[in-house]
């Protein structure tokens, strides 16, 4: 693996702020990365359903999203895991787009799988224990793509069975959208409150502000997948120390983004060793339990 070095802040003995290096990808104790937050297709359809994603944010993909791409990518700017995060823009999608998952997580020991449901489902709870049965780790809702309130209450008897059982992962936020606004996670946190759950893109995308007053005090962890190409590094670096370092997860939102560009963002970063390597990948396992 290649090696490549970065600089974070840390404090010496006498706790003056000092420059230190870490390589990632080497022998001794290299700094893991985990990518909490990545998409993968199936090879003959990545393009099209990559493709159908930015047409949504109004982007050009970096990739097209096989996992081929995703592993070789992702290794090249010294990521070592990947939670892959499936979307279900149908019902009957669920159930194959679940399997897919897990063969993917079966074929790489790279990845972990979280599963999709769908809220016109018929049987919520019988996807939800074969998302459980399947071996994957999570659930994974998108309510802009989904066309559904993330506190629509078809989903309550979900977010019920699952509390203390497997994580919630949503997004949140678009500005032209209401159906993942931040106000609505807030909602389901409230009413589940044994629910884990992780509010993707900061907890609000293009809604930065609106949500960390709203999450700010809520009982969740976010991630900060597509947040560092839209605000500046002091911007980024405000939310993190404002919500708290040990709620916070690295995620490239592959394939929207390339990789290398995404850690080299973050590594840019004002953190501590310690600040770093808990956002890398020490909250990662946790919410893993590996």
């Amino acid at each position: 693996m290649r090696t490549r070095k970065y600089k974070v802040e840390s404090r010496d003995e006498s706790c003056s702020v000092i420059e230190v290096e870490r390589e990632i990808g080497t022998g001794g104790s290299p700094v893991e990365i985990i990518d909490f937050h990545a998409h993968i297709y199936p090879d003959k359809i990545a393009e099209k359903a990559s493709q159908a994603t930015g047409d949504f944010y109004h982007i050009t993909p970096a990739y097209s999203g096989t996992s081929k791409e995703l592993l070789t990518s992702g290794k090249a700017a010294g990521i070592s895991r990947f939670v892959l995060l499936p979307v279900a823009t149908k019902p009957d999608q669920v159930r194959h787009i679940n399997e897919f998952i897990a063969d993917e997580v079966s074929a790489h020991k790279e990845f972990y799988g979280f599963g999709t449901l769908h809220p016109d489902c018929d049987a919520l709870i019988e996807e939800t224990d074969r998302i459980i049965r399947l071996g994957l780790r999570g659930i994974k809702l998108h309510p802009d793509t989904q066309r559904f309130h993330t506190d629509d209450e078809r989903l309550f008897e979900v977010f019920d069975y699952i509390q203390g059982r497997i994580p919630l992962l949503v997004h949140c936020g678009d500005r032209r959208f209401d159906f993942s606004h931040p106000r609505r996670l807030k909602n389901v946190i409230d009413n589940f409150p044994h629910l884990q759950v992780i509010a993707a893109h900061l907890g609000g995308w293009s809604l930065f502000d609106e949500a960390f007053e709203i999450l700010k005090n809520r009982d969740c962890y976010l991630d900060i997948s597509s947040t560092t190409m839209f605000l500046p590094p002091e911007q980024v670096e405000h939310y993190i120390h404002g919500y708290g370092v040990e709620r916070i997860l690295f995620g490239t939102d592959f394939p929207l983004w390339s990789p290398e560009q995404e850690v080299a963002s973050f590594q840019k970063l004002h953190l501590s060793s310690d600040e770093f390597e808990k956002i890398a990948f020490k909250n990662a396992l946790e919410i893993l339990k590996v």
